[in-house]
């Protein structure tokens, strides 16, 4: 399914937004990308650019600005999950070991939103739909696809997120290692450790987004001031690459392998 008129199940990936120093920056370089529209929103909303793909909501990019003074937040994506009621979720996030870093707030009549931080310390945010539901084109080029969490306690993250959102997990089958994450049968995310990335690489939520060719989109990636952290490579869905924007953001892109007619 790739357009989305209908609110999302509660624990599933809805909406993923990126924090960055420089909102322009960030416009300039996803929208030249992936062939998103949009621009600064209005001044009370903060500005925040809701970005659009063939008029439809794909992403959001705002401004990362601090609140003490000091240096501003780094650039990351962050991935949301539907909730039925952000402020009872939030206690059951806490109950269970995880941290509220952004309480429960209104975003006017669009839906009420919050950022919390699970035991490993990955990221990620809530949103309760009103007038806005989420994304409304996934999983086609362009658009987010996956969402995938790398975690140095994938047991205690498990745990964690069958008690916090009602995702389940379970071995994924064809990659050793991995986990699907998964809301009443279907599966939504993924998750794995940390043991194949960097030393020293936190626990972290990982934002995808389909392509049409993921050597050509990490080539213009890089050509537009990215630059490749993981080179394209098949893996057993698609072919895919991690790649980081000109301001630090990481995403991943991905082409999936068409399933062979018979």
């Amino acid at each position: 399914m790739s357009d989305v008129n209908s609110p999302y199940r509660p624990g599933t990936p809805c909406w993923v937004d990126l924090v960055a120093p420089d909102q322009q920056a960030a416009l300039d370089f996803y929208c030249g990308l992936f062939g998103w529209q949009g621009e600064a929103g209005a001044p009370e909303t903060g500005g925040y650019a809701v970005c659009t793909l063939n008029g439809k909501p794909v992403a959001g990019i705002t401004t990362a600005i601090s609140s003490d003074g000091g240096s501003a937040p780094r650039t990351v994506w962050t991935t949301y999950f539907a909730v039925s009621d952000v402020d009872a979720s939030e206690k059951v996030i806490a109950d269970n070991g995880g941290t509220v870093i952004t309480p429960g707030m209104d975003v006017r009549t669009l839906g009420r939103m919050s950022l919390a931080t699970d035991p490993t310390g990955a990221a990620f945010g809530q949103w309760q739909a009103r007038d806005f539901i989420g994304a409304q084109v996934v999983n086609e080029p362009g658009a987010f696809i996956w969402s995938e969490l790398n975690t140095s306690d994938p047991d205690a993250a498990a745990r964690f997120y069958t008690s916090a959102l009602g995702i389940t997990s379970a071995p994924m089958e064809g990659e050793e290692g991995y986990s699907a994450l998964a809301v009443e049968g279907r599966v939504v995310a993924g998750m794995q450790g940390l043991d194949k990335l960097p030393e020293g690489t936190p626990s972290h939520w990982l934002t995808y987004f389909a392509v049409d060719d993921a050597d050509a989109t990490a080539e213009a990636a890089t050509r537009t001031g990215g630059r490749v952290l993981k080179p394209p490579f098949d893996m057993s869905t698609g072919r895919m690459a991690v790649v980081q924007d000109p301001q630090g953001g990481k995403f991943a892109v991905i082409t999936p392998f068409r399933a062979e007619a018979g």
